[in-house]
């Protein structure tokens, strides 16, 4: 029986669908977390720990790992662990994209240069240190700008400055989130420097595919119904299939197989972003992973594949018998936190999941969380799905089911006013 080694972060959304999928293929896994499990002496074939800040320390271990118990594929399921898994698959010999380009996906300004050199759209871009003064550096960009941490997912410290007053805010604003403790961890000497991009103006949206030796097959274009113009650039709701012109989708993927080109990258999925004006498609991310969050579960494919199955397969070399999407709309609504502080009661569920087209409600976030709104956080509260003849359909029914929730967040006490 095959085994596949899942590089599953302990905060990850994914776990559960990706577990799941490996049971529906009937393939042994090895689950491996940064944090040690109470049951990895119980389950020494199932279970291990790597730093994922360290893929050098986590090559070791895997290859002793495997000497024991030998895998057949690697897949990271998220930002965090992806280049770590291109590592220990090179390490072993198996399929997987190089660790550059690996890190190439998970390193902004790195992606931006492998952009720029092959001609690929994309905004202009400049890496700035975090010693720099920000006075002095807001008199030298052009405006809008973006401002971004380089290593960071999920638009976590994304901010737009219209001006100079607004660039040392967001200037100052990002440096305080490089300065957790968490992201310096995660982050290393990338916690010390910024990305600056011109903003790029236009509808947005997410191409999901699955590249086979180098050609890329696109399995989803979702659009972004809602404009993300900033200051922050929380997503919400997405919408598949698009409702953007034939050709105007043609040219998204064509644009997007060649920044995956260009970045080296040829097995695996691929999550991008994208900008579409007057001036055709603008690539503004590019991961070597999967949608983020539980929105894989608005995908369908052939015979009921879920995306996670169609992963598996292809890590494990096997056959991929239909990359076609259900004929069904889908979407998925990613519930924002509208205010940092502490949930205390859901309200509604009822109600919203009693709203046509709604498929399910899963809420995330748990009674007695501190919740941290964008930018300085990465969570949701949770996520709406639903499926129906049209996408017009499945917006109307997500922004119904969302207006129907009711979310009580009452302030974090202070030490002082708990006494």
């Amino acid at each position: 029986m095959p085994r596949i080694l899942l590089l599953l972060p302990t905060k990850t959304y994914r776990a559960k669908d990706f577990l799941e999928a490996a049971h529906r293929l009937n393939v042994d896994v090895a689950v491996a977390s940064e944090e040690a499990s109470t049951l990895e002496g119980l389950n020494p074939a199932g279970l291990l720990t790597l730093n994922f800040l360290q893929p050098d320390e986590a090559v070791r271990w895997a290859v002793q790992f495997a000497r024991q118990y030998p895998i057949d594929a690697v897949v990271g399921v998220d930002d965090d662990s992806t280049e770590v898994a291109a590592t220990i698959a090179a390490a072993l010999g198996l399929p997987h994209n190089s660790v550059e380009s690996a890190h190439a996906a998970r390193d902004k300004h790195r992606m931006h240069e492998l952009l720029d050199r092959a001609g690929v759209p994309a905004p202009r871009f400049a890496l700035f240190s975090l010693a720099d003064d920000p006075v002095r550096l807001a008199r030298q960009v052009e405006y809008p700008c973006v401002l971004k941490p380089t290593f960071l997912a999920a638009s976590r410290g994304v901010i737009r400055a219209n001006n100079e007053a607004e660039f040392i805010a967001a200037f100052q604003r990002i440096e305080a989130i490089l300065q957790d403790p968490e992201v310096a961890a995660k982050g290393g000497s990338a916690t010390r420097r910024l990305l600056v991009e011109s903003y790029v103006p236009g509808v947005e949206v997410a191409l999901e595919g699955l590249l086979l030796r180098g050609e890329l097959r696109v399995l989803a274009l979702f659009d972004k119904p809602d404009p993300l113009e900033g200051p922050y650039f929380e997503e919400t709701i997405y919408v598949t299939p698009s409702r953007l012109p034939t050709g105007a989708q043609l040219e998204i993927a064509n644009c997007t197989a060649r920044a995956a080109h260009a970045l080296g990258l040829r097995e695996g999925p691929l999550h991008a972003e994208l900008r579409l004006n007057d001036e055709g498609p603008w690539v503004i991310e590019m991961a070597a992973r999967s949608i983020g969050g539980l929105c894989s579960r608005t995908l369908r494919f052939g015979t009921g594949l879920s995306l996670e199955d169609l992963i598996l397969r292809h890590a494990l070399g096997l056959e991929l018998e239909s990359l076609e999407r259900e004929r069904q709309a889908a979407g998925v609504m990613m519930i924002p936190i509208p205010r940092a502080g502490v949930l205390k009661e859901v309200r509604g569920l009822e109600e919203a999941n009693a709203v046509p087209h709604v498929e399910d409600i899963t809420i995330s976030a748990h009674i007695g969380q501190q919740l941290v709104p964008l930018p300085e956080g990465s969570r949701y509260l949770g996520f709406i799905f639903s499926r129906a003849q049209t996408p017009e359909q499945v917006e109307a029914a997500l922004r119904e089911a969302h207006r129907r929730l009711e979310f009580i967040i009452e302030p974090r006490m202070n030490a002082n006013e708990r006494e």
